[in-house]
């Protein structure tokens, strides 16, 4: 358990699990969005994009609403 700020934030298997699923969404639009690229196929890479961008706030989302901000995960690198 990390504390910042005087309040803890729990890193259970849930959130581990909760956390790896959104991770594997961010890959998997990610690699979706490398192959519009790569195949110079713009609409697809639009698309593409969208998806990907969207999975990454989730995960960041994910992170705030359980109380961790990008400065408290940059602090514990």
């Amino acid at each position: 358990m990390a504390e910042t700020h005087g309040r803890a934030h729990v890193v259970d298997e849930h959130f581990l699990s909760k956390y790896r699923q959104l991770l594997d969404a961010e890959d998997s639009a990610f690699d979706e969005l490398e192959h519009a690229y790569e195949d110079g196929d713009r609409a697809h890479f639009d698309c593409d994009f969208s998806a990907w961008t969207e999975a990454v706030r989730r995960r960041l989302s994910y992170l705030e609403r359980r109380g961790f901000s990008p400065d408290i995960v940059l602090a514990a690198i």
